[in-house]
């Protein structure tokens, strides 16, 4: 990942995403998850906190080590367990149906190959597993739309390979998942190209 991706980048999303204005979209999100989770994208543990009472346990999907560190301090109040189980979600190391839950906020922007990555979510989700998701992506707006494709390609060289244009919605139906609910918007305080949220609920068939 080099020394940008590995030790830059995690210390400003978690300075970026740890923002108390997240916190109710990370306990929205959040609600519902049952069982056996498996979190893709863990980053610095930031949605540790807003764990459900349901949760029996979380595998955390994780590449940087500097994220990880980070997540110290978050994970030694939780109160379920949590372990670093992996490291890429194009190739989550664990045996068909081993989750009732899933869960991924603003992750699928950075994944190199989001089709594979959803499509391995779907695999270790139990048949009617739970996909739960907040992304930013492409914006409801044919205006907005067009400034988030001449953006992209500079916060993909920024941020990680970050794309503001993705079709989350369109993604995750394309990985043969059922919308149990889906609310598009746009976060407040931030300008559209970046704000355009969805945050739903996926079920696995």
């Amino acid at each position: 990942m080099g020394f940008y991706g590995e030790r830059v980048l995690p210390r400003f999303i978690d300075f970026v995403c740890g923002r108390q204005a997240h916190d109710g979209l990370r306990e929205r999100v959040c609600a519902g998850l049952r069982g056996r989770v498996v979190e893709v994208g863990f980053g610095s543990g930031l949605n540790v906190p807003f764990y459900p009472a349901g949760v029996a346990s979380v595998s955390a999907v994780e590449p940087a080590d500097a994220g990880w560190a980070l997540a110290a301090g978050r994970l030694a109040r939780a109160t379920v367990p949590v372990r670093r189980a992996g490291l890429d979600g194009q190739s989550l190391p664990f045996p068909d149906d081993s989750f009732e839950s899933a869960l991924s906020t603003w992750t699928l922007c950075t994944i190199p190959d989001v089709d594979i990555a959803l499509r391995e979510v779907r695999r270790v989700l139990v048949p009617g597993g739970t996909f739960h998701f907040v992304e930013h992506g492409l914006a409801p707006d044919t205006g907005v739309q067009g400034w988030q494709h001449r953006l992209t390609p500079v916060q993909r060289t920024l941020f990680g390979g970050c794309h503001l244009d993705r079709d989350i919605r369109g993604l995750i139906e394309r990985a043969g998942f059922e919308i149990r609910e889906a609310d598009r918007f746009y976060e407040a305080g931030g300008p559209k190209f970046m704000a355009a949220m969805t945050l739903g609920v996926a079920v696995a068939p």
